[in-house]
């Protein structure tokens, strides 16, 4: 990598003031420092030194999400070939995939990116790194079949809506990646709804075979509620639903990288043992979505109550959400205590929405979103809650 070094020395003084491209300074800076970690140091005062940055950080996570990208791309080829009444080999079933999901993912950085180096170079200062993230988990947690215009139209509304408007990277309020998919949700309904967006080819219909529905694990649970369930028991519901191995392995239909909740524990590990996601987050939303769960359990007023809590956590977007999204540290609670109300809250919450609101089976994105915006008052409480304990031990001057 000398050679490297070596050439961005060369080049660097035509970026810097004065230099022939210095308009050009925060895209080089950008780039040198994705490569290179800065020389730069505080010159003085007390501060807290480490060898990992955020662009760094920003990569770990995206590492953490390759199984799930992996495992997506092979279960989108499983499914759509399925569909077909055919069964393709482990190489066909991901190279289909690959040439389903590459053109999302290069439409998502495409303009994420364009967007942030722009606002870059208006405003003279660094590029910032966070949609390094956010450009991977907009692809991840949409349809196979969304088009690529609107995948474009949504990744520009969470970058400028979602982040930049607040200042950018570390200032945002919410979610980006899930502003995208709202932004979908609420603005194309049809195409991010339904059985049959989940399955490559299924829109369409060619060649599917007879009685094949698409249908996702949520959207069969739903069958279990309102007036649909007058007739039907929770074990004929579970009955239904695909068996519990499937659903943690992936094999069902759903967003492209949400299904396998091996591929997402894999992530998962990866984010704790390198210290970059909130422990207490996930364990707190698991907990909260069990609890929840054996909560309806004893009411039991649907079939889908009836459920064992733990099929909520293999259902849907649950697991993904919470071990990469709930876990935002810019936009969930910062303090330790708020993260275990934050988590407890957001599995509960999820729960609730599930079986009560038959027309919205998922309820992930809405509940993530809900809990971003009350995270800061959920810290505050907890901040003044430890001052006013701290207050009560100081005795008063005599």
């Amino acid at each position: 990598m000398k050679f490297l070094r070596k050439f961005l020395d060369k080049i660097k003084p035509s970026f810097d003031e004065g230099g022939k491209y210095a308009k050009l300074h925060s895209t080089f800076e950008g780039f040198e420092s994705f490569l290179f970690v800065p020389k730069t140091v505080t010159s003085q005062g007390s501060h807290v030194r480490d060898c990992i940055d955020l662009k760094r950080t920003m990569s770990v996570v995206v590492l953490a999400l390759v199984p799930c990208l992996l495992f997506g791309m092979w279960n989108t080829g499983y499914w759509h070939y399925r569909s077909i009444g055919g069964a393709g080999d482990l190489l066909t079933n991901f190279w289909f995939g690959f040439c389903k999901i590459f053109p999302i993912i290069a439409v998502s950085y495409i303009v994420g990116l364009g967007i942030e180096f722009t606002v870059a170079q208006i405003r003279k200062h660094e590029i910032n790194e966070g949609f390094l993230v956010s450009g991977m988990l907009i692809p991840l947690i949409m349809p196979v079949d969304v088009p690529l215009w609107m995948v474009a139209l949504a990744t520009a509304f969470a970058v400028i809506i979602g982040k930049e408007v607040f200042g950018g990277t570390g200032m945002n309020i919410w979610n980006p990646a899930l502003l995208a998919r709202a932004f979908v949700f609420f603005s194309y309904p049809t195409q991010i709804s339904g059985d049959k967006v989940w399955i490559a080819g299924l829109t369409g219909g060619q060649g599917v075979v007879d009685s094949f529905s698409g249908a996702t694990p949520l959207s069969i649970a739903a069958g279990g509620t309102g007036e649909a369930a007058a007739n039907m028991s929770g074990e004929t519901l579970r009955s239904q639903l695909p068996d519990v191995f499937d659903m943690f392995m992936g094999f069902v239909p759903g967003s492209i990288g949400e299904t396998s909740k091996l591929a997402i524990l894999a992530g998962a590990a990866i984010l704790i043992l390198t210290g970059i996601g909130s422990w207490r987050i996930m364990l707190a939303s698991t907990l909260g979505c069990l609890l929840m769960g054996w909560i309806c359990n004893l009411l039991a007023a649907n079939p889908y109550m009836e459920l064992p809590p733990y099929y909520h956590l293999l259902m849907g977007g649950f697991a993904f959400g919470a071990i990469f999204m709930a876990t935002d540290p810019v936009s969930a609670s910062q303090t330790n205590t708020g993260k275990w109300i934050y988590g407890i809250l957001f599995g509960i919450l999820v729960v609730i929405i599930r079986v009560f609101n038959p027309a919205y089976p998922e309820g992930v994105m809405l509940i993530i979103l809900l809990m971003n915006t009350f995270a800061p008052l959920i810290d505050h409480y907890v901040v003044s809650a430890n001052v006013k304990r701290r207050l009560k031990r100081i005795k008063p001057n005599v």
